[in-house]
């Protein structure tokens, strides 16, 4: 029960730890929303800036607000969070090849008719 007590305390005594960690969340959000809407940068410079962003965001989240790297015993977070890393890759890589596949299935022509139809309704 006191361990309980003292991992307690210990995250509420992280305050300056989560203010850290938010302004570094809206920092990143904000270069990202300004880098895809006052860049005149190409589209895959922009691409490889924002997913850089994503990946330091994804950092900044696991070290300030799940305390990744804290806990005396961090098997059970490491496998969450191999877990949830692989749900995302999963899901990311498994809705570009959906996307791509209807893409190519699709040309320019039936494109505009499907819009036209939805228009319509």
């Amino acid at each position: 029960m006191s361990t309980v007590v003292s991992e307690h305390d210990e995250h509420q005594l992280s305050l300056p730890k989560y203010i850290v960690g938010f302004a570094a969340s809206v920092l990143l959000t904000m270069a990202a929303y300004l880098m895809v809407t006052r860049s005149s940068w190409s589209h895959g410079v922009v691409i490889g800036v924002i997913s850089g962003l994503a990946v330091v965001q994804f950092v900044v989240q696991l070290v300030f607000f799940l305390h990744i790297g804290d806990e005396r015993e961090p098997r059970w977070k490491q496998v969450v969070l191999w877990f949830m890393l692989g749900v995302v890759v999963l899901v990311v890589v498994g809705s570009l090849w959906i996307m791509n596949n209807l893409n190519s299935r699709m040309d320019h022509d039936q494109v505009q008719q499907y819009l036209k139809s939805q228009d319509t309704l």
